[in-house]
């Protein structure tokens, strides 16, 4: 089975985030780790060179396939911030209509900017999010 790529670092969050050169951007995706740091109660974490996880898990699909990621994170990326916490989102759209402007794939949310969103909102399903891997996870 082929090693993860994606595995936690000892590599400094702080130092990560100040080479985000749009400050912009940088000021959101600080206020988007205070975000992930309250609602999941771990401290941020470096997963490979551009992830920002908080807390842990190890998964096994029925293929067979198994690793160890974050329970929620995310990612500066050049065309937008991708938010890797939609483990069981879908189903809530009641909140997903209130959100604000957002594209989603299956495994991520996407968001140009931290005032596109409902920061509240965000909360919930980010909330949400940890409680179904942690039920499906142990």
């Amino acid at each position: 089975m082929a090693e993860m790529k994606t595995k936690q670092t000892d590599e400094s969050v702080a130092k990560f985030l100040d080479t985000i050169p749009d400050p912009d951007k940088r000021k959101d995706c600080i206020e988007i780790a205070e975000i992930m740091k309250q609602v999941s109660k771990f401290e941020p974490k470096m997963w490979g060179t551009a992830i920002i996880g908080f807390g842990n898990y190890h998964y096994k699909y029925e293929s067979g396939r198994e690793g160890d990621t974050c329970l929620v994170g995310f990612s500066p990326r050049k065309k937008n911030i991708t938010l890797y916490a939609t483990t069981g989102i879908g189903s809530h759209e009641d909140l997903l209509e209130k959100l604000g402007k957002y594209k989603m794939s299956k495994s991520c949310l996407y968001i140009n900017k931290l005032s596109d969103i409902n920061t509240k909102i965000l909360k919930q399903l980010i909330k949400i999010s940890i409680d179904t891997v942690k039920n499906k996870y142990g």
